[in-house]
């Protein structure tokens, strides 16, 4: 997996899905709805990010300590299944 440094400080739809490890639609999607932090140029259609405002987007969610146990309880729950 590519280190952060290893992005241009500009990134486009597609390389903030390879940065975030997710598919290109569901980042144009949340880009569309206003969930991700995103810019267009003026009279130009795609997105534009800035690489450390996503990075800053996504330390938004941190995972909590309930929250990885309560996975790693299902996660043994559906192994016993």
């Amino acid at each position: 997996m590519p280190q952060t440094s290893d992005f241009p400080p500009v990134l486009d739809t597609a390389m903030v899905a390879e940065l975030l490890g997710m598919n290109v639609q569901v980042v144009r999607r949340m880009a569309r709805e206003g969930s991700i932090p995103c810019y267009r140029i003026p009279g130009g259609r795609p997105f534009r990010f800035f690489r450390d405002e996503v990075l800053e987007w996504l330390k938004g969610f941190p995972v909590h300590e309930a929250e990885e146990e309560a996975t790693a309880e299902g996660i043994a729950e559906a192994a016993d299944a």
